[in-house]
């Protein structure tokens, strides 16, 4: 029995998996559920399958076919994002939408429906999916696109691994003139500040984020740090940065660690030393897009007990209201987090039925797990959402309830018809099944 975890490491949760290997295989014949497993960087238990078993995918990490010319790429579902960039970036091609991290596989990126910092341009991953290939637990196997097998097509993206197996995808990814990135990041002193900052900067700016002090109280809620950039056309195309220098976690931190006073004063440090109101930067494009990824494991630094991370999207007129009350609420917990992240989604509508991102706000954070008063906390946020008809992601989710579910996806019959039969994991058991 090998421990297959979530990237939150919570819940623990030991099982069976088969190794994947070749794409034309048929899947095992048993009695336990099946689940897809990339590279476990969900949150919660999307990627698990207690008393099931999980495919992995990692050894189905083949490039097909790569189109320099027009910038479509197939692989299959095994390829990391970060293996696909390392083939792409020095033929003047880009992943269109990418999430915080490249250590995802491309069915991970299909079945979690990824957003990035440039939904207000793009949308999501499964905009940009030409085609792939679903293979069900009956033996069929259907190529599926916006005009074939368009049902499954839906269903797939954003199906969290559950219509089958994504054995391998197409992409139209995006040109680019040169390795790096130029823009911005400006300090910003309220939740007023940060959506005159987002709407100002929807236009000319394709990538926008910002990072929030969630300790922050009275009149300095919602303060922050905006960043803003764009691909830089000078610089060339050369060997970008993949990971060079990490620091690797190789322990876990004492859980003690990451507590109110020392949270409050990291929050600090990041607002504070960002001393001038606008800094203008020119880096590479890897480490402008996934900064995390310099450290190795950081989810250690989380303690032994894991973490669990809540992101959700409030709707632009209940937005201002709601995230002050999500953030006093988080600040009275005594609860707070490193990473915490807002950012506005535009109306652009994914092919997924049952994708996460729609218009509104998104605020993501990361919660050491410490037992029922963790639970209870995310409890509490999860109603303040639903109260604003908001909704959470999923594939960060590991304790929403399933009455939440189905008012934050309300398409979740037309989705379950498409559901393979041999197909389950951990979160569908908890919300629907």
């Amino acid at each position: 029995m090998s421990t297959y975890a979530s990237w939150g490491r919570y819940p623990k949760i030991k099982q069976q998996a088969i190794p994947l290997t070749w794409r034309d295989e048929p899947l095992p014949e048993c009695n336990a559920s099946l689940l897809p497993y990339g590279q476990g960087r969900s949150y919660g238990d999307c990627c698990l399958n207690e008393k099931g078993l999980l495919l992995d995918t990692a050894g189905l990490n083949r490039f097909i076919y790569f189109d320099k010319k027009e910038g479509v790429i197939r692989c299959e579902s095994g390829v990391t994002l970060d293996e696909l960039l390392k083939l792409t970036i020095p033929h003047g091609w880009f992943l269109p939408v990418t999430p915080g991290t490249r250590f995802v596989s491309v069915g991970g990126a299909i079945a979690n429906d990824v957003h990035g910092k440039n939904h207000h341009r793009e949308g999501t991953f499964g905009c940009h999916i030409n085609a792939f290939e679903l293979l069900r637990s009956d033996g069929q196997r259907l190529v599926c696109t916006e005009k074939e097998n368009r049902e499954y097509f839906n269903a797939t993206i954003a199906g969290l691994g559950l219509t089958g197996l994504i054995t391998w995808a197409e992409i139209k990814l995006k040109p680019i003139q040169s390795s790096y990135i130029y823009g911005e990041s400006i300090r910003f002193s309220s939740l007023d500040e940060f959506f005159s900052l987002s709407e100002e900067s929807d236009e000319d700016w394709e990538y926008t984020v910002s990072w929030i002090d969630c300790r922050a109280k009275d009149k300095s809620v919602g303060r922050g740090i905006f960043y803003r950039g764009n691909h830089a056309e000078q610089g060339g195309l050369h060997a970008t940065k993949f990971g060079e220098n990490n620091l690797n976690i190789n322990f876990d931190a004492p859980e003690k660690l990451l507590n109110k006073v020392t949270v409050s004063a990291f929050n600090n440090l990041i607002y504070n030393k960002h001393i001038t109101k606008i800094k203008k930067f020119h880096k590479d494009i890897i480490p402008f897009f996934y900064p995390l990824d310099k450290i190795g494991q950081w989810n250690r630094l989380y303690g032994r007990s894991g973490f669990l991370q809540f992101q959700c999207i409030i709707p632009l007129n209940q937005a201002n209201t709601t995230l002050k009350n999500i953030l006093e609420k988080i600040s009275r917990s005594g609860y707070g987090s490193f990473l915490a992240v807002l950012k506005v989604f535009s109306d652009k509508v994914s092919p997924g039925l049952m994708s996460f991102p729609r218009k509104g706000v998104t605020l993501a954070m990361d919660f050491p797990f410490r037992g029922q008063q963790t639970l209870e906390l995310l409890d509490g946020l999860d109603d303040l959402v639903s109260a604003a008809g908001g909704a959470i992601y999923p594939a960060k989710d590991a304790c929403m309830k399933a009455s939440s579910f189905v008012n934050y996806f309300p398409q979740y019959k037309k989705f379950e018809k498409m559901i393979d039969p041999a197909f389950s994991s951990s979160l569908w058991r908890r919300v629907y099944e």
